[in-house]
């Protein structure tokens, strides 16, 4: 009977606030959501391809060597291009910036410097409109999430002018190593290369996402341990359709065979798409508005107050 009592003042008690997970969840739905990516690499690695490949639509105008005789699509100024994707009622605001291929010229003293500049006027802008007295409900966001850097697979080890770039790069964004076209490699050759690229990483003591914090429980630890033990991810990014086993699968074909992009024993495709999309697609947008926009903030900030306590000092 005490029982019975106990289950009914349970029942005629409950108030409800569980249901605040599926408000937070209508709401964002119905804002939808943003994601700035930007590509940094040599001309011709198919960085428009493999973002292309990624988000499985035709977002970036990827009109590279698709034939031998075809000259590679060259990117002369920092390129911004702006998609509405939709999935399962989801909506993705995907804004991809591409770079001139950094390292191209005879002498790249600086050659970085706009793709930095770039980085850091994202987090101005949205400083700025941060401080503003009559500022937007909803600032638009278009500070940098993600760095994907693409590696020459040379299979020996990277360039002195790449361990400058990605150090630097690492400073203001979250940066994610990629070796391009990775079926130039084979395996054997891939995990070389792999490992030395981690090895001058850690040598040069470059500081690549994912970053672990005190508010990882311990699944997001192992995952990122497993991320760790992937990067760089050897990719190849095809937007055509080839037939293998009767049926159409996104890859490319070579003189030793057919590369399925999608089948995880050809490349890590699949570990990056799943990374990027699945696993850590809002831990790279917290962690940019986290650690470097507040850095950044911070710095500026900082800034602003030296500057004005100077001439009252000099006035005294």
């Amino acid at each position: 009977m005490a029982a019975a009592a106990v289950d009914e003042i349970r029942a005629s008690s409950y108030v409800g606030f569980d249901s605040i997970t599926r408000q937070i969840e209508y709401k964002l739905l119905k804002r939808g959501f943003q994601f700035n990516v930007i590509v940094v690499g040599q001309t011709g690695l198919g960085k428009s391809t493999l973002i292309n490949t990624i988000f499985a639509s035709h977002l970036i105008d990827s009109k590279g060597r698709l034939e031998h005789d075809e000259p590679v699509r060259q990117t002369t100024d920092i390129q911004a291009v702006s998609h509405v994707i939709a999935e399962n009622g989801v909506r993705l605001r995907l804004n991809i910036v591409d770079t001139p291929g950094y390292g191209d010229q005879i002498n790249n003293e600086g050659c970085w410097d706009t793709i930095i500049k770039y980085i850091k006027d994202q987090h101005s802008a949205y400083l700025r409109k941060e401080l503003t007295a009559m500022r937007d409900k909803h600032i638009q966001d278009t500070r940098i999430h993600c760095c994907l850097f693409f590696i020459n697979p040379t299979g020996h080890s990277l360039r002195s002018i790449d361990m400058i770039v990605m150090k630097k790069l690492s400073e203001v964004v979250n940066v994610v190593p990629i070796i391009a076209k990775a079926d130039s490699l084979t395996l054997e050759e891939r995990e070389v290369f792999k490992n030395n690229i981690r090895a001058e990483m850690q040598y040069n003591n470059i500081r690549l996402y994912p970053f672990d914090t005190d508010e990882n429980d311990p699944e997001e630890l192992a995952l990122n341990e497993t991320i760790r033990n992937i990067i760089p991810f050897a990719v190849v990014g095809s937007e055509r359709n080839v037939i293998i086993d009767g049926k159409p699968v996104r890859g490319r074909k070579n003189k030793w065979g057919v590369i399925n992009v999608e089948d995880e024993t050809h490349c890590e495709f699949v570990h990056l798409r799943n990374f990027l999309t699945r696993t850590h697609l809002q831990d790279l947008i917290e962690t940019t508005a986290q650690i470097h926009y507040e850095a950044f903030r911070s710095k500026q900030l900082l800034a602003l107050k030296d500057a004005s306590a100077r001439p009252a000092q000099g006035s005294a």
